[in-house]
């Protein structure tokens, strides 16, 4: 099937163009997994996950600099 695609914003197209010769996959071929993979995420309503959506948690005293210790643990540092 040949259409003609309107509005597209131009620097998403050319990475998903980029991104499918990279592959080896023709534009064709990309586009219909794309809008597949769109279709399957919203037929099964599967929801969207947001960092804002997070609620926030107190895990008591001892814990205050969790975030930071953590933050040493995977970027290496230390502790201020």
């Amino acid at each position: 099937m040949n259409i003609t695609i309107r509005g597209l914003q131009e620097t998403i197209f050319r990475k998903f163009k980029a991104r499918a010769a990279e592959e080896n996959v023709t534009l064709g071929d990309a586009l219909s997994q794309a809008m597949e993979a769109w279709l399957k995420r919203e037929k099964t309503g599967a929801p969207t996950a947001r960092l804002a959506d997070l609620k926030i948690t107190n895990w008591g005293k001892g814990t205050e600099r969790s975030s930071e210790e953590i933050d040493k643990v995977v970027y290496g540092g230390e502790l201020s």
